[in-house]
């Protein structure tokens, strides 16, 4: 029976550091029958029958719909059973929380940076669409989260907009950054369920979303600069907030 907290990543330097983490737990190991020998693909093997981890060899078409990701898995696919994978649930029973969700984050090292400041900080989870973002699968997400892909608690939503109204009716207030608000974001009354929402590098937060949230604050800056890096962003609402 396959777990359903399973998380499929790709890319011979991802797949091996996974390997190498003895705390994680790992499923199965995808190898396409094509991969030439290479001592990378040694060590993974070595690794994965050290640890009991069943090791499938499959075609190449096989593997690329196994990774997602034909270009870039490198003939190689690792499935991680994931505890920190979650659902709104958990989330929803706790009577105080404060929660990152991120609307069209489409830079993969945006992603992964802001995935190392949130368990980094004083954050419950992540709200991370599976659409419309850059894939936490990604080997640019894994690295610049520097492995805190794995520890972070992360809720995967099918459709952001739904999952937030859900939220709000369970009484979280939901908060976008807008530099035309009157409020300052560290002066900002903190609730008892805080869902601080951040938009793609370019557009920000798209209207469907801005339009149901009920808290609006702004970053004051100096100088004339007009914003900071969506996960720049993160890092003072994570550690500051």
């Amino acid at each position: 029976m396959i777990p359903k907290s399973l998380l499929t990543i790709y890319g011979r330097n991802p797949v091996l550091e996974a390997l190498q983490n003895k705390e994680l737990q790992i499923y199965a190991l995808h190898l396409s029958k094509s991969n030439k020998k290479s001592d990378k693909i040694d060590l993974m093997l070595k690794l994965a029958k050290s640890r009991g981890i069943e090791i499938k060899y499959h075609d190449k078409e096989k593997l690329s719909r196994i990774s997602k990701n034909k270009k870039q898995d490198q003939g190689v696919a690792l499935d991680i059973i994931l505890q920190n994978f979650t659902d709104l649930n958990g989330l929803k029973s706790k009577s105080n929380y404060k929660v990152l969700a991120l609307d069209g984050i489409e830079n993969p090292q945006n992603l992964g940076m802001i995935i190392r400041s949130a368990a980094a900080g004083d954050v419950d989870a992540l709200i991370i669409p599976k659409k419309g973002t850059a894939s936490v699968t990604s080997p640019l997400v894994i690295k610049a989260s520097a492995g805190t892909l794995f520890k972070m608690p992360v809720i995967q939503s099918e459709n952001l907009y739904n999952t937030l109204k859900e939220l709000a009716i369970n009484g979280a207030k939901l908060i976008v950054l807008d530099s035309n608000s009157n409020n300052e974001l560290k002066n900002l009354k903190k609730f008892k369920k805080n869902v601080f929402i951040l938009g793609n590098e370019s557009r920000g937060v798209s209207k469907e979303i801005a339009q149901i949230a009920e808290v609006k604050a702004k970053i004051a800056m100096n100088r004339e600069v007009e914003s900071l890096n969506v996960a720049v962003t993160a890092s003072i609402i994570a550690l500051c907030m």
